[in-house]
């Protein structure tokens, strides 16, 4: 029992040092402290010498407004994913659009009611070095990786969302049930189709 005691501590310890690191990098990663690293585009072409083309495209899905309180911004246009490249940030607005889905797999997180949100930016940077920010302030979710991008190409970077679990649902083989009903607990970033 002092075992399984020690163990829920150090999880709950674990999840709240998350969070709080979380919101630590929202936080700093906010406010633009430069505004010099990248330029937006409309669309990608080829990136003059020294450059890169980098094209940052997130999809998920959250709940319908109003679900939880008339204050929630999900499922509204006002929810918005930031980006933070070398400390210059942008928020990055979205499209949204309804969606009922069926399950395409046995255990598909998308699965209901619920708006489907799709963000997508292109920005030119030096070719090099650089550290991204992306985060989602209102579900104090954020996650920092180091990147490289070569010169002269064009690369996409796709934001994917990781769903928190299902209490108390076990599918069949213990796996994990994760649902967009239940928020997001982090983000998976990957760069040129690999986890980064």
């Amino acid at each position: 029992m002092h075992r399984l005691k020690m163990f829920l501590l150090a999880l709950s310890l674990t999840v709240l040092g998350g969070c709080a690191e979380s919101s630590a990098l929202i936080k700093t990663s906010s406010t633009s402290m430069r505004t010099d690293i990248y330029e937006e585009l409309t669309n990608v072409g080829t990136a003059p010498k020294g450059f890169t083309d980098l094209r940052i495209i997130a999809t998920l899905k959250t709940h319908k407004p109003g679900i939880f309180s008339a204050k929630d911004i999900h499922g509204t246009p006002d929810y918005k994913l930031l980006l933070n490249i070398d400390g210059q940030a942008v928020q990055v607005q979205g499209t949204l659009r309804n969606e009922n889905s069926e399950p395409m797999k046995l255990v598909d997180p998308e699965v209901g009611d619920g708006i489907r949100y799709r963000f997508s930016k292109i920005l030119r940077l030096k070719a090099g070095p650089h550290r991204v920010v992306v985060a989602l302030p209102d579900d104090e979710v954020a996650v920092a990786r180091e990147i490289t991008l070569s010169d002269g190409t064009a690369n996409t970077l796709v934001v994917e969302p990781i769903y928190s679990t299902v209490p108390g649902k076990r599918p069949p083989r213990h796996l994990t049930t994760t649902s967009f009903k239940e928020g997001i607990r982090s983000l998976r970033l990957m760069l040129n189709g690999k986890e980064i």
